[in-house]
């Protein structure tokens, strides 16, 4: 045998498939799945500027300028979590976009000290995300599988009721539970379920893409999409950086770098339950330390171009565990989608335009697919003794303290926007309980 022969032999196969988080899928298959992506995030990552911009009135146009930034931030922050910039990035199927965790935090900053100061905050707990993420290795104790296993049930039941609230047509919608929210919610559930279950190939792989463009369509249809703001959108418009500007004051840093380390153990729950959800495996030092780094350092980038904290996306995470599709570079395809959306106002404002409740039927699906990736983990988990008060307890603090405003209303305000996030409280709930309670294995016993 001729040496070309043995070397032809030897070398592998291109896999292309998208079911290998290094494969490049044929593009033809590669711009649906990377575009469904972004349609799953896209008003969740334009709803925290938003938000921001009416409660510290501000006006049209520096709202709209908020949002491009939004956009061209997560997409330069998904390109970089999702293939990789030396030791930052995951290299997972992550898409990357502004924390809703930091909204109940930033606004009375933005208020009180106006929204430069909000920036400089935001900076600041970037720069701390991003030191606990290179020092993940020698704090990666915390984090055994007990505990990241409950971090992403936690998230996955934290997000369903947002999920409801989509489908019902958007938090503060005048037409909030109106029957055609529900009825194109449940159209969008329908197909999304029905091409997971019986559709074959990309069928089933773009599920919620075709579910998303039939709820779409029918909201056309039936005269639910606002076209007037795709027509008065730019062409073309270049994000700025320190438009704002950044102003630095301990009062709102002190309470944003705190948020921004315990936000963190989010970050791992979500790389936690993209691997486990898509590639059944836990993931490997490089890849949590890379995805902690990508996120502190995405977030001070955020903040000097005018956007807020970025994190991992927890719809997408659920998306991946729904599809299956767990290639890289399709979620890359996403990020260059995002990137070309901040540059282009039109395009950002036809995504945009997609309702509230159309959005719902698909991510109802995606959030709960979080928590079953969370109990799949926490199946390869003792259920002795400690690691159940280690759940329960911590599923107890980040379900319950949220419901019960009234246990903590004499706090301060940032001590109750920190709990009222649910999943801090039931964060440091796991990593104490676990830190304080006996290691040694003590199973329940049938006899008595």
């Amino acid at each position: 045998m001729s040496t070309s022969d043995t070397a032809t032999e030897a070398s592998p196969p291109k896999v292309r498939s998208t079911h290998d988080v290094n494969a490049m899928p044929p593009l033809g298959r590669a711009i649906p799945l990377g575009l469904q992506h972004v349609l799953a995030m896209f008003v969740g990552n334009v709803t925290v500027p938003i938000i921001i911009a009416g409660a510290a009135d501000l006006p049209p146009e520096q709202t709209a300028f908020m949002i491009q930034a939004a956009m061209f931030v997560a997409g330069v922050a998904t390109l970089v979590q999702s293939l990789g910039l030396g030791p930052i990035g995951a290299r997972l199927p992550i898409v990357m976009g502004t924390s809703f965790g930091f909204v109940p935090v930033l606004i009375p900053i933005a208020v009180g000290m106006g929204l430069p100061a909000a920036l400089g905050a935001a900076l600041c707990g970037g720069v701390a995300m991003a030191l606990v993420g290179l020092f993940l290795p020698w704090v990666r104790f915390l984090f055994p599988p007990v505990v990241t296993g409950t971090f992403v049930i936690m998230l996955g039941t934290l997000l369903m009721p947002v999920g409801f609230a989509y489908a019902g047509g958007g938090f503060g919608a005048e037409d909030f539970g109106a029957l055609h929210n529900i009825l194109l919610a449940g159209l969008v559930l329908l197909i999304t379920l029905g091409l997971h279950q019986f559709g074959r190939g990309i069928w089933s792989e773009a599920a919620p893409l075709v579910g998303l463009v039939v709820g779409y369509g029918t909201a056309v249809a039936f005269g639910l999409v606002n076209f007037g703001e795709i027509a008065s959108a730019d062409w073309l418009s270049l994000p700025m950086p320190l438009t704002i500007g950044l102003e630095f004051h301990m009062a709102a840093i002190l309470p944003v770098v705190l948020l921004a380390v315990v936000t963190c153990a989010e970050s791992i729950g979500d790389i936690v339950g993209t691997t486990a959800g898509g590639m059944d495996r836990e993931p490997t030092p490089k890849e949590l330390s890379g995805g902690v780094m990508a996120d502190g350092l995405a977030s001070v980038f955020a903040a000097i171009f005018n956007a807020f904290p970025q994190i991992s996306f927890s719809q997408n995470v659920g998306m991946v565990a729904l599809t299956g599709v767990v290639s890289r570079f399709v979620v890359a395809i996403g990020g260059v989608f995002l990137v070309l959306a901040g540059l282009l106002p039109k395009l950002g404002a036809l995504v945009s335009s997609i309702p509230n409740a159309v959005l719902g039927g698909a991510v109802l699906i995606m959030f709960g697919m979080i928590a079953s990736a969370g109990i799949k983990m926490l199946s390869h988990v003792p259920f002795n003794k400690r690691n159940m008060v280690i759940i329960g307890v911590s599923l107890s603090a980040a379900v319950g303290l949220p419901a019960q405003e009234g246990l903590y209303a004499g706090l301060t305000e940032n001590v109750q926007a920190i709990i009222e996030s649910g999943l801090i409280p039931g964060a440091l709930c796991a990593i104490i309980l676990n830190l304080v309670l006996p290691k040694h294995d003590r199973t329940f016993r049938d006899d008595v």
